[in-house]
Order: C-alpha cells, then structure tokens, then sequence
C-alpha cells in the first residue's frame, strides 16, 4: 500500500525524523515530498507547514497555496490540495509549534482537524482546543478562523469588504481577519507593522513575529 502520510511510512520501519514520500492521490506517479516528525509525542505527525528563518516566500497566490511551496528538507508548504485529500481519508488532530527569538516553545493541540475540497474553498475545520502545557498557555487565536475557506491575495473569501491576505501579507483561513497569522511576513521579532508577521495574538500579541512555526497533524 502506497503510504496516504507519516504514519503509514512510521508502520513501515522508517522511524527517525526526516524527509519521505508520500501519496495523497494514491499513484505511484504523483509521490509528495513531506517532512515527518515521527517522534515529538501523540505522533507521527505529518509536517504541513514548517518555517525557521524567512528564506521561503510565504506571500504567494492561490495556485501556490493550493500546490505547495518551498522544500521539505527547508521551509514549505504542503498544499491545500494534499492536505485535503489526506484529511479526508482517515480523521486527524492538528497541533501548532511555535518558538519566538527567546527561545520559548509552545504548543497547541485541535483534536479534529480537516479540510475541504477546492470546490468548497479549502474550508478549514478545527474542534477540541487542548493547550499543549498548562504551564506555558498559548491561547487559541486560531478559533474565529474556524469555518473559513482560504483566502490569498488574488482570492479572497474573507469577510470584510477588502482582502485580509493582501492587508496582512499572508495566506490563511481569514475571517475579519485574524488572530493567528502563520503564514503572515518573516519579521524576526519584535516589530511596528501592525499583525503582517508571524502572529499569534493571545501569545505575543500583534507585534511580534515569530522565530520558528510548524502545523502538522496526527491520525487520531
């Protein structure tokens, strides 16, 4: 059986993290590059999103976000159309890492986790909040985003008169617009542009940037 993410290639003996191939449209001719942390806890988790310096543009339109972007052995992203078809095969959790330039990790967990199809505008699907470490809260700044089709700057299914993704340099699940901006600039840090960067709102507020983000999600 070809494998749909990282646990399929975790039960075939390949257990260290790293760089595997994957089939979300189960042929041989059409093999995903994804990196596979097959050992932070609860997992494997299949990585969908991974940054750590900025050298990845995540500023991009609606083809890129729906095909994938970058290189999994780097920063990059999945694509809507692979996550979607792998979420909709089996049921996943979706967990959040991210780490700001002091070095301090956290973590969230969304017990349900699923895309739509591109027909439906890759609407995002997230239920179950859990702080990953009562000790270092995070808060669920992703929680008005639930329900949301994504919205890129040339295609725009926000709900405010303008365009969330060009206003805010980014691609995600908008609303009105957002709490957590993943996907926003690469700032590095503190910054005076109001939540265009890496933002996680109920963390660090709308000023900072994060230093490192992941968004990866667990057969449940």
């Amino acid at each position: 059986m070809l494998p749909l993410d990282c646990k399929d290639v975790y039960d075939s003996k390949f257990t260290s993290n790293g760089v595997y191939r994957i089939f979300p449209n189960g042929h041989y001719s059409a093999p995903v590059q994804v990196y596979c942390d097959m050992t932070t806890r609860n997992g494997p988790w299949t990585v969908f999103q991974k940054r750590f310096d900025g050298r990845e543009n995540f500023y991009r339109g609606w083809q890129d976000y729906k095909a994938g972007f970058g290189r999994a052995d780097s920063e990059y992203w999945l694509g809507l159309e692979n996550i979607h078809r792998i979420t909709s095969q089996r049921n996943y959790r979706l967990r959040i890492d991210l780490t700001d330039f002091d070095n301090d990790s956290r973590f969230v967990y969304y017990n349900n986790f699923s895309l739509s199809s591109e027909r439906d505008d890759y609407r995002l699907y997230i239920v179950g909040f859990q702080e990953g470490n009562l000790c270092k809260p995070m808060g669920n700044s992703l929680r008005t985003q639930h329900g949301m089709g994504f919205t890129t700057y040339d295609h725009d299914r926000d709900l405010i008169s303008g365009n969330c993704a060009i206003k805010f340099k980014g691609g995600s699940w908008y609303r009105d617009c957002h709490g957590a901006n993943p996907n926003g600039l690469y700032l590095g840090g503190p910054t005076d542009q109001y939540a265009t960067g890496m933002i996680w709102y109920a963390w660090r507020g709308e000023y900072y940037s994060m230093k490192i983000t992941e968004l990866k999600m667990a057969v449940k």
